[in-house]
Order: C-alpha cells, then structure tokens, then sequence
C-alpha cells in the first residue's frame, strides 16, 4: 500500500471540519455525500441511501449487492456529541504526533481508515468476500433510529468489525457494557406549603424515594449499576411540588440482570411510594452488552495473528461505553470493535487520532479482511 499521510489529513480535514452531531441532519449529510462520493469513485461499490428518519440518512455500501450473505459487515458512525459550532470554534489541527478536532477520532478517521482498507484491498479478497459497510447517523445517542436497519443486516452477516478507535494503548474492544437510559416523570399534586401542605402530593419526595430504590439495584460485584444523573423538579419552597423528572444511567454485563432492573422498574410505576403521585417511565435508549462468544474468540484469534504478522502491538480490553457493536453482538454475530486508529479523549475538547497509528491500522484491517477470505 502506498500511503501519504498528508493525503490522509487532507482527506480528513472535511470530515472533521463540520458540525454533525446527533440530529444535526444537515451535516451529516454532508459527512454522507463525502462518503458515498469517495465508494462512487473506487467503482464496483453499489451505495444505498437508508432513511433513518429524525437522525438523517445512512449508508448501505456493499461490494456484491446481489450476495444474500454477508461475508463481513462494517460500521462506522457519521456523527458526533458536539453542538453546532464547535467546528469552526476548534476546526482539526495537527502537530508532530497528534491531530485534533471534534470527531478526529471517534470516529472520522474510523470512517477514513475504512475507506482506505477499501481503496487498497487486493482485487481477489474483494473477489472472494461479499462486504456490506454501514455507516450510520445516530450511534452517539444509541442508534435509536437506526438500529433496526443495522441488525436486519448483521443478521445475515458470518463476522462484524466496527471501525470505532482503538484505545489509547493500542487495545482493540473484545467486550462492552449494555446500556440503557430513562425519563422517569412523577406527577403530584401541588399545595401550599404553609397553608394546607396535606393537601399535596410531592412528586418529588416520590422521586426521592425511586433514587433509594435504584440504589439498592445496583450490584457492583457484577457491574449493574443504575445512576440518578440528572434531577428537576419543583416551582418553589413554599409550594408541594407536582412535578419532578429523574434521567438515569444503567449499565450491565450480564443481560439477565438488566432485564431483572428493567422489569422492577417498570412495576414500581403501578406501586407509588406517595399516595396520589403518578409515574411514567420512558425507555429512551437501550444497547444489551457485548459478551465474547466461542466464534468471537476465533475471531480475536485471527486479528491477533494478523497483528503479529504485521508486528503491531495490540491487546484487548473490556469498556464500560457502549457502541453498535452490542447490537449485532446480542444476534450471535462474532463482533469486535475498536478497528479504526488509536485515539483518545472522547467526548471533550481533548480528542485526538495519533498519526503514527493510520497507516498500521489500515493494513491490519486489510490483512484481518484477507484471512477471513481464506
């Protein structure tokens, strides 16, 4: 493969230069049209647009459309957490060993570095694989309009490699936490504090009472925890409040347990701890957990000998974070994630892509790709 890595920076500075978080439809039409133009110009690419509603559009690129199976399935995600603005408020820099900006690496070089592998692949890898690339819009909020569409595919996927970073030390992501997130609304009654304080239902003793209760949930031995984030409620001192709003957290590795939390939670809707106080739950984002299978373990194996060959240093980590690499995970798809370059400081104005990592993790994918065509 012959790389320039300021090709490769060139390329990614319109990637990265856009505001594209979650919903914000129009850039991430913009991130779509640049992808979809760079498969277009490969040729023996066929893209398909997917209609994923209020989160935009996403891609659907395969090289054997026709193929009823699929060889292997990537994804990548077209957005990011960052509000309008940010693009031009710290567009991507670059110094001798890192480049930053929103998005740098979780996950536009991911995306970049698919791409790349593609460009380069050896004409008869493509021959023997049926490649399906997904590129979705929402995954920074729990792929809520997407999912559906990813898992229809993976379903009838042989492997699934996500192109999100890999951790800073190098680590690819063998295993990752399920997530799910709740709007809980408690409704009361409001009276005066003073006057007739009997007269009132709190909703927010009642919400008071529903933290205490998630608290006992959560089981830190087997990494179930439910987390009270964000709390409102209430008009004033003086007034018995009628209204209050908790959004809460859970993580899990164990499925099981989560659908225990789930199922006690939604029966303390018809259980009130305050008399006259009404609640309505509302499941706003949800990704079961990645747990390693014995055909994910085979995998892991051929990455690790695809790695050696290639003497790039490489380990596996378990994460607490969620991705699109549960959803296929929880069909019983061998996934792995964390094939795109290394990277860190996710989330925040510190994220960076380190450089020396592009070019190593664009033959790794490449030498993964041409072992499963074996």
């Amino acid at each position: 493969m012959s790389f320039s890595l300021q090709t490769y920076l060139d390329e990614l500075r319109p990637l990265v230069n856009v505001d594209c978080g979650t919903y914000t439809t129009e850039g991430i039409e913009i991130i779509a049209q640049q992808c979809e133009q760079k498969f277009l110009e490969m040729g023996g690419w066929s893209v398909k647009r997917v209609d994923c509603t209020k989160a935009g559009v996403g891609l659907e690129i395969r090289n054997k459309p026709d193929a009823e199976q699929i060889d292997v399935m990537l994804i990548g995600h077209m957005d990011t957490v960052f509000p309008v603005g940010t693009a031009a408020q710290r567009p991507m820099t670059v110094d001798a060993e890192k480049a930053y900006g929103p998005g740098v690496s979780d996950m536009k070089s991911g995306l970049l570095n698919v791409v790349y592998a593609m460009r380069d692949l050896e004409a008869s890898v493509l021959d023997a694989l049926s490649i399906c690339i997904c590129m979705n819009p929402d995954e920074e909020t729990g792929s809520l309009y997407s999912q559906d569409w990813l898992q229809s595919v993976a379903k009838n996927a042989k492997h699934v490699l996500v192109a999100e970073a890999a951790r800073a030390d190098g680590s690819l992501v063998k295993a990752r936490k399920g997530m799910a997130r709740y709007k809980i609304d408690f409704h009361g009654i409001a009276a005066h504090a003073g006057n007739e304080p009997e007269k009132g239902r709190s909703a927010v003793t009642e919400m008071a009472n529903w933290i205490l209760a998630m608290n006992e949930m959560t089981n830190f031995e087997s990494g179930t925890t439910l987390n009270a984030g964000v709390v409102s409620g209430g008009a004033g001192a003086n007034i018995v409040p009628d209204f209050a709003q908790v959004i809460v957290d859970v993580r899990f590795w164990s499925n099981e347990e989560y659908d225990d939390v789930d199922t006690r939670l939604n029966g303390l809707t018809s259980t009130p701890f305050v008399e006259g106080v009404r609640v309505a739950l509302e499941r706003e984002a949800y990704k079961p957990s990645m747990v390693p299978s014995d055909k994910t373990e085979r995998l892991m194996a051929l990455v690790e000998e695809a790695a050696d060959e290639l003497s790039i240093q490489m380990g596996w980590q378990a994460v607490g974070g969620g991705s699109d690499a549960n959803c296929t995970a929880i069909l019983g798809v061998p996934t792995l994630d964390g094939l795109g370059p290394i990277g860190a400081g996710f989330h925040s104005d510190q994220e960076y892509l380190l450089l020396e990592s592009i070019e190593p993790r664009i033959q790794l994918l490449q030498r993964v790709l041409s072992k499963l065509a074996k």
